[in-house]
């Protein structure tokens, strides 16, 4: 089974009209045909290469990492001398991806890269997360590729790069026993030996992803005496050949069993410095974060999809009183509201990551040549809508993957709770989702400014102007008034002049922002494609109901009633 011809939502959305905009950017107008008989040579070609290796991709997400996924869940990873060894279903797949030369895909061409957008690259960290959600952190590399080479010096990028393209495995390394989400508190020590012309890296990591790669990107302390932010910086080292890495342990988790979570020791370990000293944190993990958060996104979706799947081929086959239960309303609703949730979290996903493809083209562009002044405001406006809709997109798609999960399993009953059916495992694959690279809580900590600064409004209004099929007239007005509600939500929260209340209703406001956005953009999508407008319809009942909810809650809560909720 190929899991991207089987998808026409994902063709659909390489068809985006933005699409152009990103891959003449991205190509720089074509001007690497005539160097590498491998580069597009107009839009056309660049869509038609992406469709190739998408199908590539697909077809060994189906035909070998699917089938794969519970041998590798029953077997998982070993700790033997210090290194992990992975489970043989993993080295299948990672050698499968290998030959057919599919990673380093967003990385240049000057390196052995496809120079692919994030766009068909997200759907393909999607392909595979709905074959195995644990092989995605391998595959997907977090982000680290693209780090270095937007980071680091040209020897580091020319040494590293390369060997990612060949299918280097790579890790960030941020997590220590001590420093979780608060990542100022990062102990590991890193001390320059005049001598020798090297970092040395010494401390502990914890919960690691992929914690034994070849290729590591580490938050380390260089600044004797610091104790913030300000004192880290960020090194590449290479655990290929020095065995100062060493793996203390491999975490027994829940789900994603063949991704192994390590915790690491470093000893005296040689590393590069990436970038600047002291702005490790302050910039680089920063946007290393958004982009791994932006492969969770991918990662969420796949498992939607995979529990959808696996949820409506099990109703379509079970038998009860005589018939299908797919027949039965509690089904086929529960069904519908699983593919709209689906489809929505889809929707943004692409989106954000679109508008990240255009602000990184820039990024690119502009460290060749000087940005004209209508191209600065265009980037600069690409990437204020990035940040703004990443932790949204991270949120919703997660939460939504573990409610997917959760109702695949519902479907299947008593069959759902056994290990003889994926969705078990599926399930247990989910909830990891809304915890790492940064839980729900911490997503609605990045978001809440772009609500009270008039951001997601401002896009709202934006997508309210679009044009949408006559059909949709209706819907398009629910969700002015949902829109209504929203705006005055924001402006009852924001008059109130207390920081902790704002805090307090942040949940609240940012997911009626999400829902809305979300409603816009399935319209938006049905109006170019009939194919969503089921999904379009339901999600906004869904989410009407939810916006409703919240703005009654805002409405009548009264600041100094937060004192009720504190439990010391």
């Amino acid at each position: 089974m190929n899991y991207y011809s089987n998808n026409p939502a994902l063709k659909f959305q390489l068809s985006h009209p933005l699409m152009q905009k990103i891959v003449t950017l991205k190509e720089q107008n074509f001007a690497e045909k005539d160097t590498y008989d491998f580069a597009p040579v107009d839009f056309e070609d660049a869509i038609d290469n992406y469709q190739r290796v998408l199908e590539i991709v697909g077809e060994i997400a189906g035909d070998i990492i699917a089938p794969n996924a519970e041998g590798v869940d029953k077997e998982g990873p070993q700790v033997i001398n210090n290194r992990v060894k992975y489970a043989r279903g993993t080295q299948e797949n990672h050698d499968a991806l290998t030959q057919a030369g599919l990673y380093g895909m967003s990385l240049p061409r000057a390196y052995g890269g496809l120079n692919f957008p994030l766009t068909p690259y997200i759907m393909s960290g999607e392909l595979v997360s709905r074959a195995d959600a644990g092989f995605a952190n391998i595959w997907g590399l977090q982000d680290c590729a693209e780090t270095i080479a937007e980071f680091a010096d040209e020897d580091t990028k020319r040494e590293f790069l390369p060997r990612v393209c060949e299918g280097a495995t790579c890790s960030m390394d941020l997590t220590e026993p001590d420093a979780g989400s608060d990542l100022q508190a990062v102990m590991l020590k890193a001390t320059y030996n005049e001598h020798d012309g090297v970092w040395y890296l010494n401390g502990v990591k914890r919960f690691i992803t992929n914690g034994d790669a070849q290729i590591k990107l580490v938050l380390a302390r260089s600044e004797e005496g610091s104790a913030d932010a300000r004192g880290l910086s960020y090194f590449v080292a290479d655990n290929n050949f020095d065995h100062t890495i060493k793996v203390r342990r491999i975490e027994n988790k829940l789900g994603i069993k063949g991704s192994p979570t390590c915790e690491l020791v470093f000893t005296n370990t040689p590393a590069r410095l990436v970038g600047t000293r002291r702005m490790g944190l302050i910039k680089y993990v920063m946007s290393l974060m958004n982009g791994a958060r932006l492969g969770v996104g991918a990662q969420s979706v796949g498992v939607s999809q995979a529990a959808y799947d696996e949820a409506l081929a099990y109703a379509r086959d079970r038998k009860q009183f005589g018939k299908a239960i797919i027949e039965f309303p509690a089904v086929y609703e529960m069904l519908s509201v699983i593919k709209a949730k689906l489809e929505a979290s889809r929707a943004l996903l692409y989106e954000t990551t679109r508008f990240v493809d255009v602000y990184k083209a820039y990024e690119a562009i502009e460290a060749t040549r000087k940005l004209t002044p209508e191209e600065r405001a265009d980037y600069k406006e690409y990437q204020k809508l990035a940040d703004a809709f990443t932790p949204v997109l991270k949120m919703f798609a997660s939460e939504y993957a573990n409610q997917n999960a959760y109702d695949s399993v519902q479907v299947h009953g008593g069959s759902g709770f056994m290990k003889d059916y994926a969705c078990e495992r599926i399930y247990r694959d989910a909830r990891i989702l809304t915890i790492y690279e940064g839980t729900s809580q911490l997503q609605t900590v990045a978001a809440i400014r772009h609500v009270t600064t008039g951001n997601y409004l401002k896009q709202i209004r934006h997508y309210q102007e679009q044009p949408i099929s006559p059909e949709f007239n209706s819907l398009k007005k629910r969700l002015e008034s949902m829109t209504t509600l929203y705006e005055n939500a924001v402006n009852r929260v924001v008059d109130a002049k207390n920081p902790e209340y704002i805090d307090f209703q942040a949940r609240r406001l940012v997911e009626m922002a999400g829902h809305i956005i979300m409603c816009y953009l399935l319209l938006i999508d049905a109006t170019r494609d009939a194919m969503f407008a089921k999904s379009a319809e339901i999600y906004l009942k869904f989410a009407e109901v939810e916006v409703r909810k919240h703005a009654t809650f805002i409405k009548h809560f009264e600041v100094e009633q937060i004192d009720k909720y504190r439990m010391v």
